[in-house]
């Protein structure tokens, strides 16, 4: 079995690819399957949430056996790849250099203890349900709704948020009836309308929505709070490394030949957008 093989067995334990969205890319790209020759011998993992031509250059440094990039470098189909192209030439430089990629995507979104479960850890106490069915694996399911045992104020919702996830701002948009009243919170991670449009909440919690899906939330009587795309994303990566060296310690015994592992989370993963 190669080094990629069997992360991602090891990803689909945390998070199950049978969770993922039906229009989900998720990828598994084995540049190399040769099975490990030096079983002592220590791989790089490098955690990012998007494979930059920046993020590119630090897994080589490394150097990386494997890139776990949460969004998929490849999502819509190639006609060709070619270096003229800066995501077709990390892809490249990567093969080239034997170093894999896996993109869980929607399945760590969904998976319970997942991404969306993360962001609603950190806004307050409360029930925490799924926005649509179960999953039929019982692992999860699409989106959250947090449901707070003691309603909270606009103003000290984006506190929350902005503590949780490391920031000095965010974007709010407020519905004009008792807009401070917030009892319910709608969340999904990346980019929500789609999701959240229609869900009874106080609250739409996302990184980002489109100007006319703002305007369809706020029409309805719900708050929109967005922190940018990744922003909802990237400091979820601390979680996955702790699960991952979580699952690296206890290896069957067929695995142990892999369990030497050294993660690293991404120094130039960085969301694209700043404030001015």
């Amino acid at each position: 079995m190669s080094f990629a093989r069997y992360v991602s067995k090891v990803m689909d334990r945390i998070a199950p690819l049978t969770l993922a969205e039906t229009w989900d890319n998720f990828l598994l790209k084995c540049a190399t399957e040769a099975p490990c020759q030096n079983q002592r011998a220590t791989q790089s993992i490098l955690l990012t949430v998007d494979l930059t031509t920046r993020v590119t250059k630090e897994a080589l440094s490394l150097p990386a056996s494997m890139i776990i990039a949460y969004h998929p470098p490849i999502f819509k189909p190639l006609s060709a790849i070619t270096l003229s192209n800066p995501l077709q030439a990390s892809l490249l430089h990567c093969a080239a250099a034997g170093i894999s990629i896996y993109s869980p995507h929607t399945a760590l979104d969904s998976v319970y203890e997942g991404i969306n479960d993360w962001l609603a850890s950190g806004l307050g106490e409360g029930r925490v349900d799924l926005i649509g069915d179960e999953h039929p694996s019982r692992r999860g399911g699409p989106g959250r709704l947090l449901k707070l045992d003691e309603k909270i104020t606009m103003a000290g919702l984006q506190e929350r948020a902005k503590k949780h996830l490391g920031l000095t701002q965010l974007q709010v948009a407020l519905r004009t009836d008792n807009p401070n009243d917030v009892h319910s919170v709608a969340i999904c991670a990346g980019s929500g309308g789609s999701m959240l449009l229609g869900v009874e909440a106080d609250v739409y919690f996302t990184g980002e929505m489109s100007h006319h899906e703002i305007l369809a939330a706020l029409a309805t009587g719900k708050n929109v709070m967005l922190c940018g795309h990744t922003n909802t994303e990237r400091g979820y990566l601390p979680v996955l490394a702790s699960k991952l060296n979580a699952e690296f310690a206890k290896v069957e015994d067929h695995e142990k030949g892999f369990g030497k592992a050294s993660i690293h989370i991404s120094q130039e993963d960085r969301h694209p957008l700043d404030f001015v």
